[in-house]
């Protein structure tokens, strides 16, 4: 029986069965248990706004949103979120998933890296950010009850080092493609013109987050 919060759980579909087990296969145990995570804050978070969601295409987005970082997803010029979103897609589209569907599930995997966007658009795509930006930044951290947090931890375990190891994951993942990782170019423009201007370090916010470990 799979583990259930607030009435939340992996959906009982041959297709969610065969995305967990794709994805358990191809990463690691600190990939696999991250992702699982980001789908219970996700949807958790969905719960708590109201939102109507697909849970199906909410949890293969969740599931598949760092599979960009493995040897086998990992092309030599493409964004690692691209990497991920196309194998998510070709994943759907075995199962004859809708194309508009199919595109949600890719977009909330391509934007999962790029704040600011994804919370206008659909609750798939939103929510896939909302758990990531949860699980590795903290982000509404204290939105979640301490039972809540607890819970979800001791299903899917986040490891005292934490924090570190998934920057290394990340780095050991786009470290022979870096010209993939241009950024917000609104910051360059700002640093441009104001010398004194500090932009926000992904690396030191994940550190300073409420997260132990």
């Amino acid at each position: 029986m799979s583990f259930t919060i607030n009435g939340i759980r992996i959906p009982d579909s041959k297709m969610a069965r065969d995305a967990t087990a794709l994805v358990r296969d191809l990463e690691s145990d600190l990939l696999f248990h991250h992702s699982s995570r980001v789908y219970y804050w996700g949807a958790l978070a969905g719960q708590r706004l109201g939102l109507k969601v697909d849970a199906e295409l909410l949890y293969v987005g969740c599931m598949f949103h760092d599979v960009g970082l493995t040897e086998t997803h990992c092309s030599c010029d493409k964004r690692f979120e691209v990497d991920g979103a196309n194998a998510a897609r070709d994943f759907l589209q075995s199962y004859g998933v809708e194309q508009a569907e199919i595109d949600k599930v890719w977009t909330a995997i391509a934007l999962h890296t790029t704040p600011g966007i994804p919370q206008f658009m659909a609750p798939e795509i939103a929510l896939v950010t909302a758990g990531v930006e949860m699980d590795v930044l903290g982000i509404n951290y204290d939105q979640f009850s301490e039972a809540q947090r607890s819970a979800v931890t001791a299903q899917h375990p986040r490891p005292a080092a934490f924090k570190e190891e998934i920057i290394a994951a990340f780095y050991a993942g786009i470290r022979h493609k870096p010209d993939t990782t241009f950024g917000n170019v609104k910051a360059d423009v700002i640093a441009d013109k104001q010398p004194d201007f500090t932009p926000l370090n992904f690396c030191r916010v994940i550190r300073q987050s409420p997260w132990a470990g």
